[in-house]
């Protein structure tokens, strides 16, 4: 079974188990919302609305509440210098379809249960301690053989200052001045 609903100016086909993304809308994260402006009611005889369906709704649990892409409007006009930029961000609200509801009926399926993290099983042998404490000892650095400390200070002294550049040569301008 499938329904074509409309909200916030746009028309979606779900059926249940769905996710899209809406225009935002009103309710907790969590908690079923029912859409009420179905204009289709499609299965082995689709019930067309005059324009939407009466006694027909779509129930949908609110996963998200967030903010799309980021679209930017530039304007410019040529040799004018003029120019103009906006951005927006669309705020949506992400929702699971939950069930496709007809003559008034109300939702029988609550939300989702939330997935639980399950700590890793203990095997026999890690009874005494856990896995991070059974750590290697870090390794102490090596101490520097005197062949390389030696060698350091040779190298600082058999390096020399930079040569400086001779200063560039202005040219004389004796005896060609014209003011008298």
């Amino acid at each position: 079974m499938f329904a074509v609903i409309k909200t916030g100016g746009r028309q979606y086909r779900v059926v249940p188990d769905d996710v899209l993304e809406i225009g935002k809308i009103e309710g907790q994260v969590g908690t079923i919302v029912q859409l009420g402006e179905v204009l289709v009611l499609g299965a082995d005889t689709p019930v067309l609305g005059t324009p939407t369906v009466a006694g027909a709704s779509v129930a949908a649990e609110v996963l998200q509440h967030k903010r799309g892409p980021k679209v930017i409007a530039f304007k410019k006009r040529r040799r004018k210098n003029s120019r103009r930029k906006r951005g927006y961000r669309d705020e949506l609200t992400v929702l699971r379809i939950t069930e496709i509801l007809a003559d008034n009926a109300q939702p029988s399926i609550g939300p989702w249960p939330k997935k639980e993290k399950v700590a890793p099983a203990a095997s026999e042998d890690d009874d005494e301690a856990p896995k991070t404490a059974r750590k290697a000892p870090a390794r102490k650095p090596a101490a520097k053989s005197p062949a390389k400390a030696a060698a350091k200070p040779r190298a600082a002294a058999a390096k020399k200052p930079a040569a400086k550049k001779p200063a560039a040569n202005k040219a004389k301008t004796e005896g060609k001045s014209d003011k008298k």
